[in-house]
């Protein structure tokens, strides 16, 4: 199975982010953050983002089933689109950050925070594909309070699945944060960009010295084929390809 996730940057990119769902349309998963669903000036801050960018990838991806997991007003958030041959056995989502609509008036800093997961089966085997977009406090991408208290809520659903799990996302963490060691200590994670020796989760589009914000933590039991970064500037984060079995 191949999978992809990516923070699409609310669709700044425009054609060129289109065109990169088009190309890689074989792909099985993809799980994306700052996705526009009939976006409105509640949630659309910059001219140059997509309201409609939900809507748009799926017209590009006819194979794939798209399911929208919203933070804010029903109209920013996660969004999983997942090949129709892959069966989902259930679905859900929950909050480890605030709450949903949780925006004081339009301080980014406010937005909740979710979980979107997916169980299905693999080789006879259960897996449940995690969602996540990490709070943003707008500073840093240090450890806090809130981003602790974030990490052992995310802890705390993970220890509820059965089976394997991998959990994707922009986490808006450093790696060296206990905020996202005490993932891979408490749940026995591999956190593929360190063991890759990836330098950078950012593209060209990201001006700011730090370069790490996205992760790929895989169970014990997932069997990595292939992982990387893909080279493709659609946003100003970098898309991450990871290929596995069970």
């Amino acid at each position: 199975m191949r999978l992809i996730t990516l923070n699409t940057w609310g669709g700044r990119r425009g054609a060129s982010l289109l065109d990169f769902f088009r190309r890689q349309a074989a792909v099985d998963v993809f799980l994306l953050q700052e996705v526009f669903h009939e976006g409105t000036t509640r949630t659309v801050f910059h001219d140059e983002e997509m309201p409609w960018l939900f809507k748009e990838i799926g017209a590009t991806l006819p194979e794939h089933r798209g399911h929208f997991a919203p933070s804010e007003a029903g109209e920013w958030g996660l969004a999983a689109f997942i090949k129709e041959t892959v069966p989902i056995e259930a679905q859900g989502e929950t909050f480890v950050f605030r709450h949903r609509d949780a925006m004081v008036g339009w301080d980014a800093r406010t937005v909740g925070r979710n979980l979107q997961y997916f169980r299905i089966t693999l080789g006879d085997k259960p897996l449940t594909l995690i969602n996540f977009h990490g709070l943003w406090n707008g500073r840093d991408k240090h450890d806090s309070p809130d981003r602790i208290e974030q990490s052992q809520k995310i802890i705390d659903f993970i220890k509820t699945l059965s089976g394997d799990f991998i959990l994707v996302g922009d986490f808006n963490l450093r790696p060296d944060t206990q905020s996202l060691k005490m993932l891979e200590s408490e749940l026995g994670l591999k956190n593929l960009v360190e063991e890759h020796r990836i330098t950078s989760t950012r593209t060209s589009f990201y001006t700011k010295p730090e370069r790490f914000a996205d992760y790929v933590l895989t169970s014990a039991g997932v069997n990595v084929q292939e992982f990387k970064v893909l080279p493709d500037e659609v946003s100003d984060h970098s898309p991450l390809l990871l290929e596995f079995t069970l």
